[in-house]
């Protein structure tokens, strides 16, 4: 049997072009190696699995090969490239500070700095969940820090900025990754799903794209995931299903009962929802979410602040027409109101039906 291997793994970006959404970060990396301008020290900082990592190694491969290609990536071909790939250089060195964080490890650390690489022009050391050091420990770095040898380059990656020391800020460029835009994620999606023969629908992606919050590991690990569950066929019903999302569909429906001033089918459509599993605040929060971008599809110019497919923005767009500003804003008072207010509520379920009926009465009652 074939060992699987993760997405996230085995799609990996090796170059610097084939990094998702970090254009600013990865231009700027290039260009500081064409130049010869590189920093002693980087810190690289931002949400989970959005490329911090990543660019740190291809950082540590691209300044060590001896081939660039004219596009300022390595070549992939020389010596250091190769060791690089099977995880043998002896030049690029990673330390895990979630799990080495004490003083000891880092005087091992600056210990090995002095020694100069055999082969190679720079030696790199990788410190990823830099926050984790202890303050001894954020001590006994500074001067190496500060003073390395020429051949020493460190790459710190963390996901909490604000408790690296001010002083090791200081003496690094720093470098802010950004949460990856949902076009971005779904567009990587495509292509993989193209590379593994999965048949997907494209709201099915943008279901996953959402769900990972801007985070591109996170995306493919509920692709993985939702490739296994629907046996290579992805579609929005199942996504829906797996990740335990309510359907666009419903609140749909439910606008259109708030429109016609139809109490009935209104609670009835929420008893619908609750039958299905879902909780009161699950249900506020995505209907003032459907309310927003109901609201923000009223103008062309700003459609883009959808993170959904062109087919279901064009679905919003014709709902809203229908609605028009003045009454979109005094449903989302309503329903931005209810959600603040659910988690001290005592009868949870009357709470959000109240807040049901005065949505469906809003247009008699304005």
């Amino acid at each position: 049997m074939e060992n699987f291997i993760v997405s996230a793994r085995k799609y990996r970006p090796v170059t610097f072009d084939s990094v998702v959404g970090q254009q600013h970060i990865t231009t700027t990396l290039k260009n500081a190696i064409r130049t010869n301008q590189l920093a002693q020290a980087f810190l690289f900082c931002g949400p989970r699995g959005v490329g911090k990592t990543t660019c740190a190694r291809i950082l540590a491969k691209t300044i060590n090969c001896t081939n660039l290609t004219p596009d300022t990536e390595a070549c992939g071909e020389c010596e250091s490239c190769r060791s690089f790939a099977d995880g043998g250089s002896m030049n690029i060195f990673e330390l895990d500070a979630a799990s080495h964080n004490s003083v000891e490890d880092i005087r091992e650390l600056v210990r090995q700095v002095t020694i100069p690489p055999q082969t190679g022009r720079y030696k790199v050391y990788i410190i990823d969940e830099v926050h984790m050091l202890s303050t001894a420990a954020f001590n006994a770095f500074l001067k190496t820090l500060e003073e390395p040898p020429a051949y020493a380059k460190f790459i710190l990656a963390t996901t909490e900025k604000h408790k690296v020391l001010p002083t090791i800020l200081s003496r690094c460029q720093v470098f802010d990754f950004k949460r990856i835009q949902a076009e971005d994620i779904v567009s990587h999606l495509k292509s993989i799903a193209e590379k593994e023969h999965v048949n997907y629908d494209e709201e099915a992606l943008h279901i996953i794209a959402r769900k990972a919050e801007g985070g591109l590991r996170d995306a493919l690990s509920t692709f993985d995931q939702l490739v296994s569950f629907t046996q290579g066929n992805l579609t929005r019903q199942l996504c829906n299903e797996n990740l335990n999302m309510l359907d666009a569909d419903y609140y749909f429906r439910l606008v259109d009962y708030f429109r016609a001033g139809d109490l009935s089918n209104t609670l009835l459509l929420y008893q619908e929802v609750i039958e299905k599993g879902f909780e009161g605040q699950h249900f506020i929060t995505g209907l003032s979410e459907h309310l927003r971008n109901l609201m923000v599809s009223l103008d062309p110019a700003t459609h883009k602040l959808m993170e959904v497919s062109e087919a279901l923005r064009n679905r919003f767009a014709q709902q809203a027409a229908s609605c028009g500003l003045p009454l979109l804003l005094r449903w989302l008072d309503v329903s931005s109101d209810y959600e603040y207010r659910y988690r001290d509520a005592g009868n949870k379920r009357l709470f959000i039906e109240v807040a049901l009926m005065k949505l469906a009465t809003a247009v008699s009652n304005p």
